[in-house]
């Protein structure tokens, strides 16, 4: 069985990914199972914050390493929160005062749009560091005007993707997980990940 290091402190994540990759031949390493340190989310793009994780963390532990760099883009607020999505509103602000502060200035724009979309860059790097795959996924949505549902996390409360009434906080995880940013930049990646285990 090959070890894949999970480039993120973010348990959420690691438990969505365990139930994508399910059927693969491959164990999940969490990030704080190593000592580490922190890689700087320098890009400007959700790629190259993806990219630089990967590479990051897999030179520092000497595994593969996936990373993901995901975050909401609303209309009305010209694409932020992006790649800021985690630090909107400070680091370690939680998250019902980050989704808050959303509404608020979608509010104060004064614009109806509620249109949204999350994105999702994945990156593999092998244990040099090298990017050997990438892939996004993108869901489309629009942002409700309060916060609904206590499953998910981040701004699921808040997102309600095309094709359904109800939040990514209220929708189960077994619809989630074939509709999400996350698991259609998944479903991308998944027969790569197959061949890489079985190499």
């Amino acid at each position: 069985m090959k070890r894949l290091l999970v480039a993120t402190n973010n348990k959420g994540k690691v438990a969505e990914l365990n139930g994508m990759l399910a059927g693969l031949d491959v164990e999940l390493a969490a990030l704080d199972a190593y000592h580490t340190t922190a890689v700087e989310e320098t890009g400007s793009t959700f790629m190259e914050n993806a990219e630089l994780k990967a590479r990051g963390y897999a030179l520092q532990t000497g595994l593969p390493a996936i990373a993901d760099d995901s975050g909401l883009e609303v209309a009305a607020l010209d694409g932020r929160p992006g790649v800021l999505s985690a630090r909107y509103g400070g680091v370690d602000a939680p998250f019902d005062r980050k989704i808050a502060m959303l509404l608020d200035e979608m509010e104060n724009s004064g614009k109806k749009d509620r249109c949204a979309r999350f994105v999702s860059a994945i990156a593999i790097a092998d244990e040099a560091g090298k990017i050997i795959q990438t892939a996004t996924g993108i869901c489309d949505g629009t942002i409700a005007k309060f916060a609904r549902g206590t499953r998910g996390f981040g701004y699921d409360p808040v997102f309600i993707p095309d094709g359904y009434d109800l939040t990514f906080g209220e929708l189960t995880d077994d619809i989630k997980s074939k509709i999400s940013h996350r698991a259609r930049a998944f479903r991308e990646i998944i027969p790569f990940l197959g061949h890489f285990v079985a190499n």
